[in-house]
């Protein structure tokens, strides 16, 4: 074949050569303007953690704004939540900060519990103990349950809320020294015999013997709740509107003078059943 037969060929493949070239232009430049985006936005994240730590902002499960009644350490050990005077009703909330169900409760009611107390319409008596009898969740369970009886009164509340939000997830191990200590200095606890009781597990008798008032309170699975002594049902269990009118009706209706009107909003007054609960075996 002549050399003008073979032209038009020869300039069909290179045509064809640079439409391929222009192609591969436009891909990468396509990939480096998708590699670009992809570090803005790991940029964006690390600045919002950044930001985060810098302001002092520290996980919560519990969208409740308004003010918390003074909380007490009492005698056996266990944290009341209440207004002055108010001795009545009594809700004892039996936990352990390694229990999913637990959490989960804590989501759904904590808010109003909280709402109720600050309004003098009821007392509520925190009672953690440790409901795990087989590792890594026991020794989570009694890191915690320690730590929280090493905690100041006037902090509990707030602790016993950021143990919740980083509980570990079962099967893990968690609740560390270190990161128990570090919890409560974002709260402003940070003395050096905080940190000692937390290392040296100097609570863990309270914790032990916590644990055997829940089983002579009849405790048979977590969370429980008990409303003047008597253990409230699935539906308490289950709905925050629920819980207000077991409270009003047990006597808790009226606020006692004093008492604070919260605007805040409760966390997860969402209504439905509860999760399955954890068995005790003691």
């Amino acid at each position: 074949m002549s050399e003008q037969g073979r032209g038009p060929s020869a300039r069909r493949r290179l045509a064809d050569e640079r439409a391929r070239a222009a192609a591969r232009g436009r891909r990468q430049r396509a990939l480096l303007v998708v590699l670009g985006a992809v570090a803005l936005v790991a940029v964006a994240v690390v600045a919002v953690v950044v930001l985060t730590s810098r302001t002092g902002g520290t996980p919560t499960i519990s969208n409740y704004k308004g003010a918390l009644a003074p909380a007490t350490r009492q005698q056996d050990g266990s944290v009341a939540m209440a207004k002055p005077g108010v001795n009545a009703p009594v809700l004892d909330v039996w936990e352990d900060f390694q229990c999913p169900a637990c959490k989960s409760m804590e989501e759904r009611l904590g808010g109003a519990m909280k709402q109720l107390a600050a309004e003098g319409r009821l007392k509520v008596v925190y009672r953690p103990f440790q409901l795990f009898q087989q590792d890594p969740l026991m020794s989570n369970s009694r890191r915690a349950a320690n730590a929280a009886a090493c905690m100041p009164a006037d902090h509990w509340v707030q602790y016993h809320d950021r143990l919740y939000a980083e509980q570990p997830v079962e099967g893990t191990r968690g609740f560390l020294p270190r990161d128990l200590v570090e919890w409560a200095a974002d709260l402003g606890v940070t003395s050096p015999s905080f940190a000692a009781c937390v290392n040296g597990e100097q609570q863990m008798k309270a914790v032990d013997q916590a644990s055997v008032r829940a089983g002579r309170a009849g405790v048979d699975s977590t969370p429980y709740l008990a409303l003047n002594g008597k253990k409230v049902g699935a539906g308490v269990l289950g709905s925050p509107d629920e819980l207000r009118k077991a409270v009003a009706k047990a006597g808790g209706g009226t606020p006692v003078p004093g008492g604070t009107r919260s605007s805040g909003t409760a966390s997860g007054l969402r209504g439905g059943m509860p999760e399955a609960t954890a068995s005790l075996r003691w």
